[in-house]
């Protein structure tokens, strides 16, 4: 596969009742959502076909998941999106901690990763005056590649790794259920209607179709039972 060399080329284009259509040479891979004692990590999973552009399914029937087969057409998919296209920094709720804060903005998409040997992010961040809560604090939210968490600091800083443009395609086998399209460094997604989603450092696309805020996932995959 080519390498990455111009970003400005690089986007996602959502088609109307449609695929998610990816440009730019994006590295395309599989990550297993796998419980580790008290917490999870992303494994690798199967190796994907790597290309310049291709189109990954949005509705959740594609014969060839993750990538589209056209069967958006025979099931009259509808991919109408309905969720916001305000900022993260405005959608956000604020949760203060003892040295450093949270921002959350609710869109769940179910992975898990805000649970840790020592409690959960929440918890985490109001006993952050302490150092080894602290940094699991930030790991775990940083590991929400929903992009629902982000540890800040006191002063507004990002408490974040900054991810290279990527696409992973999850699965949750403790669920028995496939996950959502994780989309990293901040590629762009445009909508049917031409306009962007705020480019995030990561962000969670929902492809079993059922999702009620789309074109993120909103957990639905779970609720479902959707397996690829």
């Amino acid at each position: 596969m080519s390498k990455i060399t111009d970003k400005n080329k690089i986007k996602i284009k959502i088609i109307k009742n449609g695929p998610y259509c990816v440009f730019g040479s994006v590295p395309l891979t599989e990550k297993i959502i796998t419980p580790v004692g008290k917490h999870y990590e992303y494994r690798d999973g199967r190796k994907l076909p790597q290309k310049e552009v291709y189109s990954l399914c949005r509705c959740g029937k594609s014969k060839t998941p993750p990538f589209c087969d056209g069967y958006h057409d025979q099931i009259d998919f509808d991919g109408r999106e309905t969720a916001s296209k305000l900022k993260y920094a405005t959608r956000a709720d604020l949760l203060a901690g003892e040295k450093i804060d949270l921002m959350d903005d609710h869109r769940c998409a179910f992975l898990r990763f805000c649970h840790t040997e020592k409690g959960k992010t929440w918890d985490l961040i109001e006993r952050s005056d302490k150092l080894e809560e602290r940094k699991l604090a930030i790991k775990s939210a940083e590991e929400c590649l929903a992009g629902r968490l982000t540890a800040v600091s006191k002063e507004g800083r990002k408490l974040e790794k900054e991810f290279k443009p990527a696409v992973e395609i999850l699965q949750d086998p403790e669920k028995e259920v496939s996950s959502a399209i994780i989309v990293k460094g901040k590629i762009k997604v445009e909508g049917a209607d031409g306009k962007t989603y705020e480019p995030r450092n990561t962000l969670a696309l929902c492809r079993c179709g059922e999702s009620d805020n789309k074109p993120f996932c909103d957990c639905s995959h779970v609720h479902t039972g959707f397996k690829e």
